[in-house]
């Protein structure tokens, strides 16, 4: 008996049925672009071999000017769709279906030959679109239709049309995108027609025994979206002209409402499908913030949805499916929707992988065999960095033993998982638990690690992380001055009136841990929903609401400060960064750039600007909190050079740059991996 029985049924699509109710949605990793046609095997395969019912590629461009980048990947050529057929080969070998979407960008497209139903710019791109004739939306249907076809052709088990996201197709719904006055524009009739011919045009092409996913925008979130009576026609009109499945999208790119960053609430968005389940015959799929099997599993008992879509989670662990299936769920590494190694690097042009699994898309070249000699290894620190290395070196067969001067593990992840909208942090910290007695670790907790302790292992490495940096601000000793280790990890009391002291990712964790009052919003949906002002389709056009957001008023009265003449949060995730600014704006907290901290007195903090030290200025507050940077904590490793003990040396106490845990996790990997 199973734990997840609506999960875990097979799904009868006519001609093909799929072995459990998991899609693996659509991700681009970048990998199909680097030529590289092993490792894209590879990347799927592991998917495939992980037990997951069937997987969409990364968008596939179906022509150039519909790619979102110049040299985006498509299948153009006899020799694309032979490369692509070492994928789908993979893949089917190992067990598994494929599909690929096809993505027109339309004029979110990045390049000067970007196209699209109104010559209306996209906030987006830099391009503003070239406006189609009738010659030019035929081509494009024309072209999606040979896509798919050619798609058959490789191998593929079926295609996705990309009509959510502000895409092309999306472009063409509504009128914010559409100003036409021809056929293709104008009554609700006529915006619709492209999607549905694209559908009816794909379905020819391939014939009857192959899947057709439509990714359908369920919700726009941008003002001038689609209301759900608009919605609900296309979904009809799409399964009328062929669809074998509907996929959910949520949300625009452009929108100014988060979607899948960790504070959006899991599973944020399934009460929009579940307004279509009963509305058509054809299955539907739901998506966005489900990263666990009691979660999807959640979703299709309530009837949300008759199949999961899930596509950072196999990053995070390509065996979802499999653990899932097997009883070891507490084994799944965790997707905590940080978006740091995956979203960050697609909009960086960087290939994709994931904070928790550094070798994810690095399936080829990041290896964990089996070691020839195991070796004793001690590791120093149990943060992000140590963990890393000690999990991925007792898998290889070594004999770890894992050190820290804390009660318990997790390092600067204790710090990170008391913020507001970073609560996916406690379950990473639950699987490090879980993995570390699994892979029978010894940890010597409570334990200040010294020369003597670490004599006789064949190697030591050194994760002690890092220490706040000492900014020297004249009367930084005064009780009204606090450093965010005392906020953070020893819960010391803070005023109503605060400045802080540095606006890098710490200092905006602190001002929304100190603006929050009672619990985060991301455990409450209505509350989140209400704070970006998110509403229901049927109720407010494109499901945003008509009075706006409506945020909590702030536990305190907030000034975030830094050195720096610029924005504050322009260093922060690019994906990420405008939402932790609008966060914070919403609660009213004051950001001040290019200050020099002059002194702490009674009154509060002393500023002036420039080099001129000009404009004095009182920040009046009963708490100063210090967030100004942190310094390598690399003492025991200079110890133990010194007595001529060779150690390795990685995370923050090599290089303390803010908390970065995706650079600290992924060296920690590749250190293991290679002793």
């Amino acid at each position: 008996m199973t734990e997840y029985p609506h999960l875990l049924a097979p799904l009868d699509l006519g001609h093909v049925t799929l072995k459990n109710r998991v899609l693996m949605g659509s991700m681009h990793t970048g990998l199909e672009e680097t030529s590289d046609w092993n490792r894209v095997a590879e990347f799927y395969a592991a998917r495939a071999r992980g037990g997951v019912g069937l997987m969409v590629t990364g968008g596939m461009a179906p022509n150039r000017e519909g790619g979102v980048f110049p040299e985006a990947a498509g299948l153009f050529t006899p020799a694309d769709i032979a490369n692509h057929r070492i994928v789908t080969d993979r893949v089917h070998g190992d067990g598994g279906l494929i599909a690929m979407q096809i993505l027109h960008a339309g004029r979110y497209a990045y390049s000067p030959d970007c196209v699209a139903p109104s010559a209306v710019k996209s906030p987006v791109s830099p391009y503003a679109p070239n406006e189609l004739d009738a010659a030019g939306i035929e081509k494009q249907i024309a072209d999606i239709a040979i896509a798919a076809a050619r798609a058959r052709e490789a191998g593929y088990d079926g295609v996705e049309v990309m009509g959510s996201e502000g895409y092309f197709l999306n472009q063409f719904l509504v009128t914010h995108t559409n100003k036409r006055t021809d056929d293709w524009g104008g009554s609700l009739e006529n915006r619709m027609r492209l999607p549905i011919e694209v559908m009816k045009r794909v379905r020819a092409a391939v014939g009857a025994d192959f899947i057709v996913i439509y990714r359908l925008s369920m919700i726009d979130l941008i003002p001038e979206g689609q209301t759900w009576d608009e919605v609900l026609t296309l979904a009809k009109a799409i399964e009328s002209a062929g669809a074998s499945i509907l996929n959910t999208g949520i949300g625009w790119h452009e929108a100014r409402i988060p979607t899948i960053a960790t504070s959006v609430p899991r599973r944020a968005f399934s009460w929009v499908t579940k307004k279509l389940m009963g509305q058509v015959a054809i299955p539907v799929i739901t998506s966005n913030r489900i990263n666990t099997p009691e979660v999807a599993e959640q979703v299709l008992a309530d009837g949300c949805a008759d199949m999961v879509s899930m596509a950072r989670p196999f990053l995070a662990d390509a065996d979802f499916v499999a653990k899932a299936a097997a009883g070891r769920a507490a084994t799944i590494a965790p997707c905590i929707a940080c978006n740091q190694a995956c979203l960050d690097h697609t909009f960086s042009g960087k290939i994709s992988s994931c904070l928790v699994n550094p070798r994810a898309c690095h399936e080829t070249e990041l290896r964990y065999d089996l070691a020839e000699t195991p070796l004793k290894i001690a590791v120093v620190g149990a943060g992000p960095a140590g963990l890393s290395a000690a999990l991925v070196a007792a898998e290889r067969g070594h004999a770890v033993t894992l050190f820290d001067r804390s009660e318990r593990i997790g390092g600067q992840l204790n710090m990170a998982r008391v913020i507001p909208g970073k609560e996916e942090f406690h379950g990473l910290v639950e699987w490090y638990t879980t993995m570390v007695a699994e892979r029978g670790i010894e940890t010597r907790l409570n334990t200040e690690a010294t020369v003597d302790a670490l004599n006789g292992f064949d190697h030591v490495i050194i994760a002690t992380g890092v220490l706040p940096r000492d900014p020297g601000i004249p009367g930084q000793g005064g009780s009204n001055v606090v450093n965010y280790v005392d906020v953070l990890r020893h819960g010391v009391a803070v005023g109503d009136r605060v400045a802080i002291v540095g606006a890098g990712g710490i200092g905006f964790d602190v001002a929304e841990f100190l603006a929050q009052k009672g619990e985060s919003p991301t455990l409450h949906l209505d509350e989140w929903k209400a704070e970006w002002g998110v509403s229901d389709p049927a109720q407010d056009r494109g499901g945003v609401a008509a009075g706006g957001p409506r945020p909590e008023a702030p536990a305190r009265d907030i000034v975030l400060l830094q050195r720096k003449a610029e924005k504050l949060g322009k260093h922060l995730g690019k994906t990420t960064g405008w939402i932790h600014r609008a966060a914070l704006q919403m609660k009213g907290v004051q950001m001040i750039g290019g200050v020099n901290y002059e002194r702490i007195d009674d009154a509060g903090l002393h500023v002036s600007f420039g080099p001129e030290r000009e404009k004095p200025q009182l920040i009046e507050c009963d708490t100063v909190v210090l967030c100004s940077g942190q310094e390598p904590a690399r003492g025991l490793a200079d110890e133990l050079t010194v007595q001529g003990i060779a150690c390795h040396v990685i995370g923050g106490a090599d290089v303390a740059a803010e908390l970065d845990a995706k650079r600290a996790i992924d060296q920690g990997a590749r250190l293991a991996a290679t002793l």
